[in-house]
């Protein structure tokens, strides 16, 4: 891949992260356990759960959003450090929330066939939660069908490297 189609990746993968970071912080910010219960009675330790794994989706995001200004800002542009950083955020964002570490919500691959949302709670939740697990996902999504060529390609290199 060139460098430019590297840059251009690593600049959407920032505005994308940048915008679910700033969505789950807002959600984070503005919700507690009580208000939840209040919206949807369920099992506390479950929403306590959830939030965490929110929490470091957040950071994850964070740490990410970073490594993408880091690498865009450098002159000459380094393709390498770009696709390195590419590869870091499919796995600790993208496939983090796609398969959290907790399993607290999972992806239901046939509902991308059907044109509904795929993520889906484990438990009853707040309707606030899930418009938020729903608003994000479009966009890790679209991160998802970037990067998944870093999968395959880093790995390979870093083997042909050894």
């Amino acid at each position: 891949m060139g460098n430019t189609v590297v840059f251009n990746q690593t600049k959407q993968v920032e505005q994308l992260l940048s915008r679910i970071v700033e969505q789950i912080t807002r959600y984070l910010n503005e919700t507690t356990i009580e208000q939840m219960q209040e919206e949807c009675a369920g099992d506390r330790h479950y929403y306590e759960g959830v939030l965490a794994d929110l929490r470091r989706l957040a950071v994850y995001g964070e740490e990410g959003i970073d490594a993408c200004r880091i690498v865009l800002q450098e002159e000459p542009f380094r393709k390498a450090a770009a696709e390195q950083a590419l590869y870091k955020i499919y796995h600790s964002c993208v496939a983090e929330f796609f398969t959290p570490k907790r399993d607290l919500w999972y992806e239901d691959s046939r509902s991308a066939y059907t044109g509904r949302h795929s993520i889906k709670l484990r438990q009853p939740a707040p309707p606030s939660l899930q418009q938020l697990l729903h608003a994000i996902e479009a966009d890790f999504q679209t991160m998802r069908e970037e990067l998944e060529f870093y999968e395959t390609d880093y790995r390979t290199k870093m083997i042909q490297s050894q």
